[in-house]
């Protein structure tokens, strides 16, 4: 708890009138790091959107390779979960309509973060001896990087680092913290729904989840099945919503931008609310910095680096794009219809007003739907944490799956707050860890970045 406090926690505050903005740690770090590199890669987000998009079309070449699309839809299914859900819903009832701005703020400087990230994750890869493909991370990027320090300095270098070492247990601490909340929110979310007693969602949970991560290479297949489906889904539905209440949407989005701009709160003090709300769960969402997607992205195969973080940038928009539909499906419905609600039961609320007992039983589908996949995505990402840990063997992999399933099966059962805790902990040390090395390693992607400009802008 002590550490929860130090990295999400506020260090101070700033007064404003009738309000404060609470800084964290987190806070500190990775916003002026987005600022940083947004302005290095020279509004990267912005002026290179059309090549995301063009990134992909990229094929590979070998058959078992990865290519830069599956990488982004396995990096999509751990950003895309229930904090799409539920976190955003959490995020507007503290702070109103005015947070969904600043997460779209946040994204916007959190996908230049990415592109760092990821290419950085591509130029230190290496070759996977287990599952074949490449392996990397942010852990092989800060070893590499530690190591060229030792040769300047004229020391011998090291099989394994400290940072590196403190990165890749953070990421496997954190996933099995998530591995808790996400059965515990399946199996509430299915009680309320159908009824449905968790020890048997909880069972069918883990059994399904065992068959699929205990394979070789089934992770990869299922998720490029799943994650286009369900996301495809839930935008097409948001749609729908958002095409039956056109009349409604210019008032929306005026609230959405007062309250953001304080015009609506700057006299009833809640504007530091609505910002840091807004600006907490778009890093907690979109992980841009975390070191959590290069995992992914260092094992893609493609003709250039960049092309890589181009796609995992574009990956921030994606989870942004998904967590404005769960607003929009919120800010659709009459205030006085979910008043002092809060969490699911604000949600499944809201889809009731829209969908009827069809809309409750949606949301609960879905839900298990973006939460199973995550659980899928994060023992994706484990695999080079492992490795750099316990070595190329088949037992430490198959020990850390079987130890994520038994969190799971655990979290379904009964809520332990520690647990969540622990999984906030391990993602905040993750992003300390990684942006020890990520700023001064930045100038390999921004070069990196230049090269591609040079190749492929001309044509």
């Amino acid at each position: 708890e002590t550490v929860y406090s130090f990295l999400w926690g506020d260090l101070f505050t700033i007064p404003l009138k009738n309000s404060s903005i609470g800084i964290s740690l987190m806070l500190l770090l990775l916003i002026p790091a987005g600022i940083y590199f947004t302005i290095r890669t020279h509004l990267l987000p912005i002026r290179l959107f059309p090549d995301m998009l063009r990134a992909l079309s990229e094929k590979k070449e070998h058959p078992d390779n990865l290519s830069s699309l599956q990488t982004l839809i396995i990096s999509t299914a751990t950003r895309v979960g229930m904090g799409n859900l539920v976190g955003i819903v959490a995020a507007l009832s503290a702070g109103g309509a005015g947070a969904l701005f600043w997460m779209w703020v946040t994204a916007l400087l959190g996908s230049a973060t990415a592109f760092i990230e990821a290419t950085l994750a591509q130029l230190h890869k290496q070759p996977d001896p287990l599952y074949g493909g490449y392996r990397g991370g942010p852990a092989y990027y800060i070893h590499d990087w530690s190591n060229s320090k030792r040769q300047k300095q004229g020391t011998p270098v090291s099989k394994k680092n400290l940072l590196s070492v403190l990165f890749a247990l953070s990421g496997l601490i954190c996933w099995c913290g998530i591995s808790q909340v996400i059965s515990n929110s399946v199996t509430s979310s299915f009680k309320n729904a159908f009824g449905i007693p968790p020890i048997y969602s909880c069972l069918f949970l883990v059994l399904l989840a065992a068959v699929i991560v205990l394979r070789k290479n089934a992770s990869v297949r299922v998720l490029d099945l799943l994650v286009p489906i369900m996301a495809g889904i839930y935008i097409i539905l948001t749609l729908f919503l958002i095409i039956v209440n056109f009349r409604q949407l210019p008032g929306v989005f005026a609230r959405v931008f007062e309250e953001a701009l304080g015009l609506r709160q700057a006299i009833a003090g809640g504007f530091g609310a609505v910002l840091m709300n807004g600006v907490k769960r778009g890093l907690f969402s979109n992980e841009a910095g975390s070191g959590s997607a290069p995992c992914a992205a260092a094992t893609a195969e493609t003709s250039h680096p960049a092309k890589v973080g181009l796609m995992q940038a574009m990956g921030v928009f994606i989870d942004t794009l998904l967590c404005t539909c769960t607003a929009m499906i919120m800010l659709l419905v009459p205030a006085d219809k979910i008043s002092g609600l809060e969490g699911m039961d604000l949600l499944q609320a809201a889809m009731s007003w829209h969908f009827g007992e069809l809309g409750v039983i949606f949301i609960a589908v879905i839900l298990w739907l973006f939460s199973f996949t995550t659980f899928i995505g994060i023992l994706f990402y484990a695999r080079s944490n492992v490795s750099y840990l316990f070595g190329d063997t088949w037992a430490a992999q198959t020990a850390y799956k079987i130890l994520a399933l038994i969190m799971m099966f655990v979290g379904g059962l009964t809520a332990y707050t520690f647990v969540w805790d622990l999984g906030d902990v391990g993602v905040g040390l993750m992003t300390v860890f990684n942006l020890i090395a990520l700023i001064p390693m930045s100038k390999e992607a921004l070069v990196s970045l230049r090269d591609y400009e040079a190749k492929y802008k001309k044509s």
